[in-house]
């Protein structure tokens, strides 16, 4: 390793998952052009990498964010690149970071011909900020952990219910007490004593689950936030739909209808499962499969018991789509909820949708999945999106998800009764 390069990362190399960083380097030839690479191990033991060619300026310096890229992993001016664009070195594998406790760690490296490294440094991306706690939970039949702010609060409260895929999933939740908010996450399955799948949902697994948060002394409103991503989506809707206590709900690439199970409420089918046709799986050469126009339409009369009635919700409504979501057509399912909506006079709702994105959209800054094991379908598929446009996505949605929850999350203690 050379003595004189250097890799910095500022303002400093420890940092939250959700912050940007800036990528220098120092100490290199007039013009001289190397390799920049970053690789990290997630928590499955799988290696994501990535790599960039850059040029050094005049006086030896590199700037990621001010220098482009000149090829690799991307091309171009990306401060980020690095980072979202690492791919799994292993087919089929979404980047895992669940546990809290443990930061994202990823090691930055220069290199230069023959594959020599001139420099090195660790970037350590946590996902609990100063003074964040997290508390286990395990009351009545939830299962999952308590992310709380520091100090007495009181915070706008907020559910994830980042339910599918087995297990419980932390890395939203964290981050969204890093940044203010008290928040419950919750598994559905596969996590503590919880049986290691299901065959339906309960809505009262939620309503109890609102009524925790609600009564936890840190939360200051007289309800809550529901976020969700993909099949809880659906479940956000009916959350809202028929349970009190939901002040604002966001739906990330979810469905109009109730998908996958048949949905329970005190032991009454509330809907069937939504379901699709294996003849419109499309499967490409690596062996994923496309499934964005298998689902059945929810609109067509044999099916319309599985459609939510989203005009029962008085909370306030974010909708976010991606244009390019492979594993169903979020975007159009967006469209039906706002039509559904309008129909029936209601106008408590935002929506926003990205060109080029893909499903799975999360936190700023972890690496694009391309295809992963479906976790429904027990077999990988395509889950859309380019790379680039993703991440920008991500950014952009991050920070609209928090703004709107601090519009709409008050600070009162009114309370309200079920709908069902």
């Amino acid at each position: 390793m050379s003595t004189q390069v250097r890799l910095r990362l500022l303002p400093s190399a420890r940092c939250l998952y959700d912050e940007p960083i800036q990528v220098k380097v120092t100490g290199l030839r007039s013009r001289q052009e190397v390799t920049m690479r970053a690789r990290s191990t997630d928590e499955k033991g799988v290696v994501f990498s990535s790599s960039a060619t850059y040029r050094a300026d005049g006086n030896g310096e590199i700037d990621l964010n001010r220098d482009p890229s000149t090829g690799g992993s991307f091309h171009g001016v990306e401060p980020m690149g690095l980072l979202w664009s690492m791919k799994p070195h292993m087919l089929h594998k979404k980047f895992q970071k669940s546990n809290s406790l443990n930061p994202h760690v990823v090691k930055f490296s220069v290199h230069e011909e023959a594959d020599r490294m001139l420099a090195e440094a660790i970037n350590e991306r946590f996902l609990l900020g100063d003074g964040v706690s997290r508390v286990p939970v395990r009351h009545g039949g939830i299962r999952g952990a308590l992310f709380s702010p520091p100090g007495t609060g009181p915070f706008p409260a907020v559910l994830d219910l980042y339910t599918f895929g087995g297990g419980l999933s932390e890395r939203r939740a964290a981050l969204l007490a890093s940044r203010g908010f008290l928040v419950l996450t919750v598994a559905l399955y596969g996590h503590d004593d919880q049986p290691q799948n299901v065959t339906k949902v309960h809505l009262e697994y939620f309503e109890e689950a609102i009524d925790f948060l609600r009564k936890k002394e840190q939360a200051g409103g007289k309800g809550v936030g529901v976020i969700s991503l993909s099949k809880s989506g659906d479940l956000a809707l009916s959350a809202a739909s028929y349970l009190p206590g939901i002040e604002a709900a966001v739906w990330i690439n979810g469905c109009s209808a109730n998908l996958a199970l048949p949905l329970y409420y005190k032991k009454t089918l509330i809907h069937p499962p939504l379901m699709f046709d294996s003849k419109k799986i499309i499967l490409t050469d690596s062996g994923a499969a496309i499934s964005k126009y298998a689902m059945h339409d929810p609109r067509k009369e044999q099916y319309r018991a599985t459609l939510i009635p989203i005009e029962q919700a008085s909370c306030r409504l974010l909708f976010v789509a991606s244009e390019d979501d492979l594993n169903w057509d979020s975007k159009a399912y967006m469209e039906q909820l706002v039509e559904r909506l309008k129909h029936h006079g209601k106008e408590n709702f935002e929506r926003v949708s990205y060109p080029g994105a893909g499903h799975y959209l999360e936190p700023p800054y972890g690496p694009f999945c391309s295809s992963s094991l479906h976790a429904v379908a027990g077999r990988p598929v395509m889950w859309g999106g380019e790379p680039r446009s993703h991440a920008a996505a991500e950014i952009h949605a991050w920070k609209k998800i928090q703004e709107f929850f601090k519009t709409h999350l008050s600070c009162d203690a009114a309370k309200s009764t079920s709908k069902l």
